[in-house]
């Protein structure tokens, strides 16, 4: 049986744009890179996965940057607290731009981008 399927905002919304952008300018930097998709049974992971050989592994949510901070599902509020506490730290990068990119090479960020009062389905 094939897992549910959530409704996802980033499958059509400005944030898909951003992911594509960025699975583009991290594999042109050589990097694995594969998008997390949006089902029942990973509800709550980030958009991206990436690895490279060099870099090591990272976990990637896509934002919007024009919203002033970002919105996390509930399932992500719940989950990134604990992956980034068990090793798996998460990056939120806003487009596939060199200064996006300098940000994974700094400590994770995902908790910059909290903001309790926005909170989507």
């Amino acid at each position: 049986m094939e897992p549910k399927k959530l409704r996802n905002t980033v499958a059509s919304g400005p944030e898909q744009k951003i992911v594509e952008d960025l699975m583009s300018f991290l594999r042109a930097r050589e990097w694995y890179v594969r998008k997390i998709p949006g089902t029942v049974l990973l509800a709550g992971f980030p958009d991206l996965y990436a690895s490279h050989v060099k870099y090591r592994q990272r976990w990637i949510e896509a934002k919007d940057p024009a919203r002033k901070s970002g919105v996390f599902t509930a399932a992500q509020l719940e989950n990134f607290p604990q992956m980034s506490a068990h090793g798996s730290p998460i990056w939120v990068l806003t487009a596939g731009t060199h200064s996006e990119y300098e940000k994974l090479f700094k400590p994770e960020n995902w908790w910059q981008y909290l903001d309790i009062n926005r909170i989507s389905g």
